[in-house]
């Protein structure tokens, strides 16, 4: 089918010595600002004191004395969770920003590439909101900043389905996922989970075959990193198809054709019809096995699990030089920031201190 992987140009990681030679030429000062945001992410000492916090407002206080500086300083008392959402999501949207717009290819095609993925969320989002009558004001506030493009505001006043098909298909860097994958029949309610995955799945194929392409570090650092995701996905994906009328056929076409379990972890978990089957289905790959124990972990749900596998590669992707990965690895990791930084926020406000440890740690 299409594929959105231009050729990318010389890969600028092949063969160490030259690397080193021309590396840097290109994106030496963008690695530099890089490596400076990195060390800006929270550490396991502030998230002590943020847990320490009897309010929100306390939280502000030690943020500011962080890289998040004065970022909540226009906000009136009491500040919301969702304003802390909000704030700390527009600090890594700029920062991102700044980054792209230095970029020369092909690092600019790779964040390109980071942006389809909340592209997907956005357009789900848009087309859930459309089929429950949602005003357009409504679904653009809840949209990612980092996902919006530029017919997005006429994604959210299409009237018709055939409409916002069109969009998409012409209008977003996402047509040949949708053209490939989807028929303008599957933009039914029912099949919007569907949509998400097969988009997603497409994603994952294009970007992993994107990597591999620009060759040298980014492609080991990357590959590691989008098999994780991609069977983050296929286990999900079973999961929460268990009790649902999915048929094994329409799983299988959700499946990622990359990952640790595919082909072999892939084909049993096709055949899983109960969560035991999924555990024996995954039992042979270390890093997942622990994933669905009993009494492993009552208070982490897989998801949290997963949170904990991607943030150690991710942390990983600083140890390395001369590729990409560390870009992905940034954005991903100061999400998990973000998640962190609400779930204390929730907690305190919700009076729930007894959970409040449950965060994911980074460095």
């Amino acid at each position: 089918g299409k594929t959105l992987c231009p050729q990318p140009q010389a890969a600028p990681c092949c063969g160490f010595p030259a690397a080193m030679m021309t590396y840097n030429i290109d994106v030496g000062y963008l690695e530099g600002l890089l490596r400076g945001y990195r060390a800006g992410i929270l550490n396991s000492t502030d998230y002590a004191n943020l847990t320490q916090c009897e309010t929100i407002d306390d939280m502000k206080m030690h943020l500011s004395s962080t890289d998040y500086g004065n970022f909540l300083q226009n906000e009136p008392s009491p500040i919301s969770t969702t304003t802390l959402a909000q704030k700390t999501t527009e600090k890594l949207v700029e920062e991102f920003n700044f980054l792209r717009m230095q970029a020369v290819e092909p690092l600019a095609t790779f964040l390109d590439y980071i942006t389809y993925g909340y592209m997907i969320d956005n357009i789900i989002l848009v087309l859930t909101g459309t089929s429950h009558n949602r005003s357009s004001e409504e679904l653009l506030e809840k949209c990612h900043p980092l996902g919006l493009f530029d017919s997005m505001a006429t994604l959210c006043v299409t009237q018709s389905t055939s409409e916002l098909y069109r969009t998409v298909l012409v209008d977003t860097p996402l047509g040949p996922y949708f053209g490939d994958c989807i028929s303008l029949e599957d933009l039914d309610e029912v099949n919007i989970e569907i949509i998400r995955n097969t988009l997603y799945k497409a994603y994952l194929e294009d970007f992993h075959a994107f990597c591999m392409k620009v060759g040298g570090e980014t492609a080991e650092v990357m590959g590691d990193i989008l098999k994780l995701e991609a069977d983050r996905r296929a286990i999900n994906i079973t999961v929460n198809s268990l009790d649902t009328d999915l048929d094994l056929k329409s799983r299988e076409k959700l499946y990622p054709t990359i990952g640790l379990l595919y082909p072999e972890g892939t084909s049993r978990l096709i055949k899983a019809t109960d969560l035991d089957a999924v555990r024996s289905a995954i039992d042979a790959f270390p890093d997942y096995r622990g994933l669905l124990s009993e009494g492993y972990d009552d208070d982490k749900t897989i998801e949290d699990q997963f949170f904990e596998l991607e943030v150690n590669l991710n942390r990983l992707a600083f140890e390395q030089q001369f590729h990409y990965g560390m870009y992905y690895a940034f954005v991903k990791l100061k999400e998990q920031e973000i998640r962190n930084i609400v779930w204390i926020g929730e907690c305190i406000s919700q009076d729930q201190r007894g959970r409040i440890n449950q965060y994911v740690p980074i460095f």
